[in-house]
């Protein structure tokens, strides 16, 4: 009995050293994919949204990025949110290292059904994403957030101050704007923001060292946004033409 209880502790002792040696498993980025899908984004930019990140996240591109890093390794999770309170973890914290990964990252992501359609809380995103970076189980130099969105915060706390929160983490937030063929205000929850919904975005959303906002109308721009927009984040890099902000 006392010979099986020493077995049952070490197994403990190797279970817990091996949980602590996962956690401080390294990789070159933590990146947050956080999806907007609030009443303003109806079935097809939803869709839009899905299949551009499940197809930009196994493009080969984006894999030679991350093959070019120092650990050939980076974290991703998706998640998606709404109003004030509703945001969810589509999928948790995933290595993508390769093909497999990636496309088995992508797989899971067209198979999972939507989970809200409220108000447009960016704020309530931001504020989700930097939790999630806090518990992830890998360690990184680098830590970003991707916002997509089709509107304005109008749910929440003010989206600045969630912004400068996650900018004095050292997190960095890009944007991809997803246009509409209409104008904000055929929608009463948004507003038509001076400089446009990508100005809006810039100003109020983005920031830290070469953070960035891209604009996208349709699928294919969409997907060459996302690609564009992950090869930067990956290798660390400044896209051609975006401004660099730092933070505020």
């Amino acid at each position: 009995m006392r010979r099986l209880l020493s077995c049952a502790v070490l197994l403990v002792a190797i279970s817990a050293f091996a949980s602590t040696v996962r956690a401080a498993e390294p990789v070159d980025l933590l990146l947050v994919l956080a999806a907007d899908v609030s009443r303003s984004v109806d079935n097809e930019k939803f869709k839009l949204q899905r299949e551009g990140y499940a197809a930009a996240i196994s493009d080969k591109r984006v894999l030679e990025a991350v093959s070019a890093g120092r650990n050939h390794r980076i974290a991703v999770l998706f998640l998606e949110w709404s109003g004030a309170g509703n945001q969810k973890v589509v999928i948790d914290w995933t290595i993508v290292d390769g093909p497999k990964a990636a496309q088995e990252f992508g797989d899971k992501l067209l198979e999972l059904p939507r989970t809200f359609a409220d108000r447009t809380s960016i704020s309530g995103g931001i504020d989700f994403a930097v939790a999630q970076i806090a518990r992830a189980p890998f360690k990184a130099e680098r830590q970003t957030v991707d916002v997509s969105g089709d509107g304005t915060n109008n749910a929440g706390r003010d989206v600045t101050q969630s912004r400068d929160e996650a900018l004095a983490l050292g997190i960095t937030i890009n944007g991809l704007v997803i246009l509409s063929e209409r104008p904000l205000a055929w929608n009463p929850e948004h507003t038509n923001p001076p400089g446009g919904l990508a100005g809006y975005y810039r100003d109020n959303v983005t920031g830290g060292p070469g953070s960035f906002v891209l604009e996208a109308k349709d699928f294919g721009s969409f997907g060459q946004a996302i690609v564009k927009k992950m090869i930067a984040e990956i290798a660390d890099a400044t896209i051609p033409g975006q401004r660099k902000t730092t933070a505020q």
